[in-house]
């Protein structure tokens, strides 16, 4: 049977935007590049089917100074949103799910204790985040309450020197496996607060999501919290109300732009690749024009995405990015990395559902990534306010 290399990356740039980049970010994009093409791709397709956690590449993360998604001090990972981006483009080019594992440790945990904690809870728990010492997760959609999450229902009452927690949540990456969670819940007052609870709390129950055809190699878990106490310097001071767990996500949502655009890049370049090598008819697939159409119109797609991720990363360094333009960033990116991904297993043919090929586990982890992080349905209602003055989610 033939064997075809479609793994390793292109570096795909139709209109080298890598000369729009620093030294610094290049260096961090060529170093996490090598990591997912000499470690991920070789290993990542068992872990994947066998719904396990890599939890070797994990650490590595940390060994490559790649965790903290920018935030300053702390021993985290000085890096720009280009090079943020960049980071998390690569990573989900070689897998979704070790992708998710970073994603929810730097954007969500250690950006919620970033911008949100104590300098004791900061000190505590930052360096060794960064060097994937301790695992994170960020607790916050529920049963009944993704897209609407401002109407959780865990509860946090304050009983003498400390809280107590009750209450359910759903879909939370790193989730049975962290040390330490970032838990919303609705306090005494009815606002959202946000707690740090760590693994071992007597009444914390968590147990991974099994059956999953999409992001199978992170643990997503469901998470019960009866009667859970935790001391009072457990809460984050500066979380008082939904508006500061929306500063984290509105924080990450560009994140998933760039995201999308490393799943779409994955598929693609393993279409080009086949392309070149399987042969029909007495020649390569790739001397066909039907064939030659379809990966055009793919690169003028993934090419968008790139321009796309590549703005909104430098107005986030300018400090003009707006929660709609991310939101705008999402919508389009993630739909155009659906289409070539789906373009992309069409073209392969047969050997496209073969996870050898890798790109039938970019198709399923693009699903997740679609919706996670706010769905497109909801992306496009905040962009929609923004431009009518009317708000359409009632």
């Amino acid at each position: 049977m033939t064997a075809y290399e479609v793994s390793r990356g292109l570096g795909t740039d139709c209109f080298g935007l890598a000369g729009e980049l620093t030294e610094e970010e290049v260096e961090r994009w060529r170093r996490v590049r090598a990591f997912v093409d000499e470690e991920v791709l070789p290993v990542i397709n068992g872990y994947w089917e066998r719904a396990e956690v890599p939890v070797d590449l994990v650490r590595r993360l940390g060994d490559l100074d790649l965790v903290g998604d920018g935030i300053d001090g702390y021993g985290c990972a000085k890096m720009t949103p280009t090079a943020s981006g960049l980071v998390a483009m690569e990573l989900h080019r070689g897998d979704g799910s070790l992708a998710t594992v970073h994603g929810v440790q730097s954007g969500l945990a250690m950006r919620s204790i970033a911008l949100l904690g104590s300098d004791e809870q900061k000190e505590r728990w930052l360096p060794r985040m960064a060097r994937m010492e301790a695992l994170g997760a960020f607790a916050l959609t529920e049963p009944e309450h993704g897209s609407d999450s401002v109407a959780l229902g865990t509860t946090a009452r304050r009983d003498g020197a400390a809280y107590v927690l009750d209450g359910t949540k759903r879909w939370i990456g790193n989730g049975a496996m962290c040390d330490v969670a970032v838990v919303w819940a609705r306090g005494d007052d009815g606002q959202v607060q946000g707690f740090l609870v760590e693994r071992g709390t007597p009444g914390l129950h968590a147990e991974p999501i099994t059956g999953k055809g999409a992001m199978r190699a992170i643990h997503q878990a469901d998470v019960r919290l009866e009667g859970v106490r935790v001391p009072l310097d457990a809460r984050l001071p500066g979380a008082g109300s939904f508006r500061d767990a929306g500063r984290v996500l509105a924080a990450t949502r560009a994140g998933v732009a760039w995201a999308a655009l490393g799943h779409a890049t994955a598929a693609y370049e393993a279409a080009l690749s086949y392309a070149q090598q399987r042969e029909q008819f007495g020649r390569p697939l790739a001397a066909f024009q039907i064939v030659q159409d379809r990966l055009v119109r793919m690169l003028t797609e993934l090419t968008a995405m790139q321009l796309y991720c590549l703005r909104t990363s430098r107005l986030e360094e300018a400090g003009g990015l707006t929660g709609t333009m991310a939101s705008l960033a999402k919508v389009h990116n993630t739909r155009k990395a659906r289409a070539i991904i789906a373009d992309a297993r069409d073209l392969l043919g047969g050997n496209g559902i073969l996870l050898e090929h890798h790109v039938i586990r970019h198709m399923g982890d693009m699903e997740a990534i679609h919706t996670y992080e706010g769905t497109e349905t909801i992306q496009t209602l905040i962009v929609g306010r923004d431009i009518t003055g009317r708000s359409a989610f009632a």
